[in-house]
């Protein structure tokens, strides 16, 4: 049975309610980018979105975005992509030359090897460090006590353009408390940016000072299985 998805009607209703939530808390509705989260989903369901006028977009995987990213590209003016999925080494040549901002930097030899791109491509993507802010073992990320070092690694050292702070929250505990967490810590190193906030906690996020907010689900529906899984 074919799932009935409006992703433009759903994407005004998100933004309307993004405009509310930011104005109820003496924020300025401007300064939540919402990153439409496309993975696993088709031009199909990518196009309605397009046509309404949003180009703020997320991929998980790096192959993926390269199979149907440059096609949309050369019909819409404008995107902004997002890898927001786990970087493996060997994809950060192919991920430097797809996204327009890596959110996924989570450890030392992620940094180095994005910088070592960085200048052999002359071209320098902005970033976010990723916080495993649950100290979850099966996750990636920076734990939260070495967060002020890795930033002055990234920053002082090798001289990348970290934004901000990004983090996924455990699905068993209160979001509100990660985001806060999240929130003090890229207070506390002078990056304004923070990428927290999904389909199901957005709301929570913007409260808490989110600039980035990454919503899949809640427009394009039930993400679909890639073939062959």
């Amino acid at each position: 049975m074919t799932e009935l998805v409006d992703p433009a009607r759903n994407l005004s209703a998100i933004m309307a309610e993004i405009a509310e939530i930011a104005s109820g808390c003496d924020r300025d509705p401007n300064d939540v980018n919402l990153v439409a989260v496309s993975k696993v989903h088709t031009e199909e369901r990518i196009t309605p979105v397009l046509d309404a006028g949003h180009r703020l977009f997320g991929e998980n995987r790096v192959q993926e975005a390269e199979g149907k990213w440059p096609q949309l590209r050369d019909r819409y003016d404008g995107i902004r992509l997002h890898l927001i999925g786990p970087l493996q080494s060997n994809k950060v040549k192919n991920a430097v030359a797809t996204f327009d901002v890596i959110e996924t930097v989570d450890r030392p030899k992620i940094a180095r090897a994005l910088a070592k791109e960085f200048d052999r491509v002359g071209r320098q993507l902005p970033c976010f460090i990723q916080v495993n802010t649950g100290e979850e073992p099966q996750k990636a990320g920076i734990l939260p006590e070495d967060v002020d070092a890795f930033v002055q690694t990234c920053v002082g050292d090798l001289a990348l353009d970290v934004l901000g702070l990004m983090c996924i929250p455990p699905i068993d505990e209160e979001p509100a408390l990660h985001f806060a967490l999240l929130a003090e810590m890229a207070k506390r190193n002078g990056l304004k940016a923070k990428s927290m906030g999904m389909s199901a906690d957005y709301g929570t996020a913007i409260t808490l000072g989110a600039t980035h907010i990454r919503v899949g689900t809640a427009i394009f529906g039930t993400r679909r299985k890639p073939p062959g899984t």
